[in-house]
């Protein structure tokens, strides 16, 4: 994989791993309540969930493009599409107040963050932004496939590891409905941003 490509798919996986969804918010609470090393196991089934999520995807898809390569383009033009959808949706987003109170009982385990991303349209959307609109044709579908799950699993370590240190940190920092707007429009600006580096 190109290394602008490469690039452009890290600025499309951080953005997507970085704003708060369901995996996030668990993280925060996870952490908030139960401190950062019980929280840890909820971070690694979270990761092997989502490398779980895009080997279904990539196998799905990547049998089409292999039997049908003119199919690439098409799907390139709707990643970019939906990635431009995306960038509105998280410019826009609604502010909402990031809930830590409700203490559960005990941690989630490692099993139950893997399963939790079967659930997660979030982390299906990532899978499949990744897959259509990063991945190449041809030969070097495989290659771009492990370089895409590398990415993947390497976003969401570090992005994991923020919401884990400093999870209720930014949960009152995105208490506040101005921080709330800064935050999601840079990052749909950014998402926005990747556009162009996948037509360079």
């Amino acid at each position: 994989m190109e290394l602008n490509l490469f690039l452009s798919m890290l600025g499309f996986l951080w953005v997507t791993a970085i704003t708060p969804g369901p995996n996030n918010m668990l993280l925060t609470t996870s952490v908030a309540n139960f401190g950062f090393m019980r929280s840890l196991w909820l971070m690694i089934g979270i990761l092997l969930g989502m490398q779980s999520i895009l080997l279904l995807v990539a196998f799905g898809v990547g049998s089409l493009l292999l039997v049908y390569p003119s199919l690439h383009l098409i799907l390139k033009i709707l990643g970019s599409l939906y990635l431009l959808w995306l960038a509105w949706k998280v410019a826009s987003a609604a502010y909402e107040k990031l809930e830590t109170d409700e203490v559960p009982t005990k941690p989630m385990q490692l099993y139950q963050g893997w399963l939790l991303q079967f659930l997660n349209p979030k982390a299906w959307l990532m899978a499949l932004g990744a897959v259509v609109s990063f991945s190449l044709a041809g030969d070097r579908y495989s290659t771009s496939i492990v370089a895409i799950a590398v990415g993947i699993l390497v976003v969401n370590i570090i992005a994991g590891m923020i919401w884990l240190g400093f999870g209720t940190v930014i949960g009152r920092l995105l208490h506040s409905k101005k921080a709330w707007i800064i935050f999601n429009v840079s990052m749909g600006v950014l998402t926005a941003a990747s556009v162009l580096l996948i037509w360079y």
